[in-house]
């Protein structure tokens, strides 16, 4: 008989991280911020949970601040918006990716983004891949309407530039 040799203990991935601006803006009606809705098959006719703040991955040598700016510019077509940042911290999704964000008082049109793309095996198996939209849409919400829709974890980016501004 072969003695087995013990398993290697699984060591802990390190988990994704992304970076992203939140735009704000203040109207008659209350502070307003800037959301996108994931594009591509899974989230098509999902808006609760589906809304997020323009965001991407970055790799542990890029600063996170860098890569917030270069995302928006990926994701929105746009360049980002000068302005001051306010710092929203650190969120950890459901999926374990860890994100970063920032507040920026700016306004933008939503019918002016150009959104970057992804390639997609779609069907899955099917061995055909299409190419969707990093964001389908973007719009403009209240706060209260924002936390209906946003990625459960980052509505606590709502909160934070709530606190900010109160």
């Amino acid at each position: 008989m072969t003695p087995r040799t013990p398993a290697t203990p699984a060591t802990p991935a390190t988990p994704k991280r992304s970076a992203g601006l939140l735009l704000f803006r203040h109207t008659d009606d209350g502070p307003q911020v800037l959301l996108g809705h994931m594009g591509g098959p899974y989230f098509a006719k999902k808006d609760a949970g589906a809304w997020t703040v323009p965001k991407g991955e970055y790799e542990p040598d890029e600063p996170a601040w860098e890569a917030a700016r270069r995302e928006f510019r990926e994701e929105l077509g746009l360049p980002p918006p000068d302005g001051e940042a306010i710092g929203l911290g650190e969120v950890r999704q459901k999926n374990g990716k860890i994100v970063t964000a920032w507040a920026i008082e700016a306004d933008l049109d939503p019918a002016a983004i150009t959104p970057g793309t992804f390639t997609l095996e779609w069907p899955p198996r099917s061995g055909r891949t299409q190419e969707f939209p990093e964001l389908d849409r973007v719009a403009w919400f209240g706060l209260d309407r924002a936390r209906e829709v946003i990625v459960t974890a980052q509505a606590a980016f709502l909160d934070r530039l709530a606190e900010h501004s109160a």
